[in-house]
């Protein structure tokens, strides 16, 4: 295997042992963000800037084989507040975010109770529409967000808005009539807010942002700032620029609270970048809804000053059901007597360079549509519509060579390993069967689950049919693109150049 953590390093206590103060725990999640619009990732284009994001992966550790645990928005949100499989309790597409998790299951800000702290929750919740999975009713002191599926309109926040696309904006359970502003601003103030009224005692922020999912929406001056020859990409990065700007006034409010130095912030986004607002996972195969690289591996940073060494990079697959574990252990919080075992890890050794594993496998499945893969160290095994493939992700990270006939035993290893696994996964929540691949190679399937709610369409221009987005041709192969360099200040340099020389040209012709 690859060497796991580049720069080893060690933590400030002695061993993994919790410090006297327990730490915050802040957890960003942003929505469809690709795996390559972040400035950090050597294949960003130019127009993509985040220096605040670049920032908060220089000063912790830059997780590379970082994964969501589902390639749409609810199986992962479902993982992250119970640190376990969510297939398990049912939950395998985004449609069943309306149908809501189980509700003997754990969630994360129940077991930190005990330990005194405060836990908040902010922007997409998508974990159940009715006040039985209400933030208030599942642990959380605090909530400012909206419950709905899919989407929320960036500009428009009805009381009575559609739970289909958002739903209502509440504040705890009181549903606001006049609310006014963009929403991942207003998600960022309340949590700067937060953390200024709680920085006396430990606390939990979930920060779930809904940005750069669709509709693209973003405020007209800023989207003047771009020039990327599409409509839909343009609006996009300026999305991501008030995306990125959260992030760094949040970064801020902690510093300005004191409580910096003892804080974990986790981020990553829920899933692969989505075609529908021509987002870039280069070099990744795939988008959204993928089970290829591109649908599940994500920017994933974790940031503790002081604990973790600023600048590392950790190439040991960690996913975002290890948060909750991750977070416990730190601050020495046990599970609630008779909650359910956990399938996350606590990821603490391999950012830390003793370890070079922590899962023995990963698993995704999505149920109905036929798609499931087992990542195990180097080796992806993956079905996809009927069609198999096996992949050495350290030799051929774009999924570009199919090696099922060169590798026919590890080959039917994984399928055996998957099958296995599968087995002690529950029913949809939506109350029909799934399919599974058998190692026989025959297909199981009963009765699908009911069609997931679509996302809304884009409010702005749209891509062709079959363009799956920047970095991929029609037939879903990546495209080559040289690798991009340099500074944020030379990329906003060489964008600043690119733009001049468009006028410049748009100026010749009109001439």
């Amino acid at each position: 295997m690859r060497n796991i953590c580049i720069g080893l390093f060690c933590l400030v206590f002695s061993g993994l042992a919790v410090a006297k103060t327990p730490p915050n725990i802040v957890v960003i999640l942003s929505d469809d963000q690709g795996y390559a619009d972040v400035s950090y990732n050597p294949y960003s284009p130019p127009e993509v800037s985040t220096p605040n994001i670049d920032k908060l992966a220089a000063s912790g550790v830059l997780c590379t084989d970082g994964y969501a645990s589902g390639y749409v928005c609810s199986p992962t949100r479902a993982g992250v507040m119970t640190g376990r499989y969510q297939q398990r309790f049912g939950i395998y597409t985004a449609g069943q975010g309306g149908t809501g998790m189980p509700l003997d299951e754990t969630w994360m800000p129940m077991h930190l109770k005990p330990a005194g702290y405060t836990s908040g929750a902010f922007g997409k919740w998508h974990l159940g529409i009715t006040m039985d999975y209400h933030p208030n009713n599942r642990g959380f002191d605090y909530f400012y967000g909206f419950m709905g599926r899919g989407a929320h309109d960036y500009w428009e926040h009805s009381p009575d808005a559609d739970m289909k696309f958002g739903g209502p904006v509440y504040r705890n359970l009181e549903i606001l009539q006049n609310e006014e502003g963009y929403m991942t601003s207003l998600i960022t103030e309340e949590v700067v807010e937060f953390i200024k009224r709680e920085k006396d005692e430990p606390f939990f922020a979930y920060v779930a942002y809904n940005a750069v999912h669709a509709p693209p929406q973003a405020p007209e001056e800023d989207v003047k700032r771009y020039d990327t020859g599409s409509e839909t990409r343009d609006i996009l990065m300026a999305m991501l620029y008030h995306l990125d700007l959260g992030v760094g006034e949040i970064v801020q409010a902690l510093k300005d609270a004191g409580v910096y130095d003892n804080t974990i912030i986790f981020y990553l986004s829920d899933n692969g970048g989505a075609s529908a607002v021509e987002a870039n996972n280069a070099p990744l195969r795939g988008m959204k809804q993928d089970i290829y690289e591109g649908g599940t591996r994500v920017p994933f940073i974790v940031s503790w000053p002081g604990k973790l060494k600023a600048g590392a990079r950790c190439n040991v697959p960690v996913w975002s059901t290890d948060i909750l574990p991750t977070s416990l252990a730190l601050a020495g919080v046990d599970l609630l007597p008779g909650s359910k075992p956990l399938d996350g890890k606590d990821i603490m050794p391999a950012l830390t360079g003793k370890t070079d594993r922590i899962h023995d496998a990963l698993y995704w499945c999505s149920g109905s549509d036929g798609k499931w893969a087992v990542r195990q160290g180097d080796w992806k095994y993956l079905f996809d519509k009927g069609e198999t493939g096996l992949y050495n992700l350290a030799d051929d990270l774009a999924e570009e060579n199919n090696l099922k006939d060169a590798h026919p035993e590890k080959f039917q290893a994984l399928e055996k390993l998957y099958n296995d696994w599968f087995e002690q996964m529950g029913e949809p929540a939506s109350g029909s069967k799934h399919y599974v691949k058998k190692a026989s190679g025959k297909k199981a399937k009963t009765k699908k689950p009911a069609k997931n709610a679509a996302d809304p369409k884009p409010a702005s221009k749209s891509k062709k049919e079959g363009d799956l987005g920047y970095g991929f041709k029609k037939d879903g192969t990546p495209r080559q693109l040289p690798p991009v360099t340099g500074t944020p200040e030379e990329k906003k340099a060489k964008r600043e150049k690119m733009r001049a020389e468009k006028n410049a040209k748009k100026q010749k012709e009109s001439e």
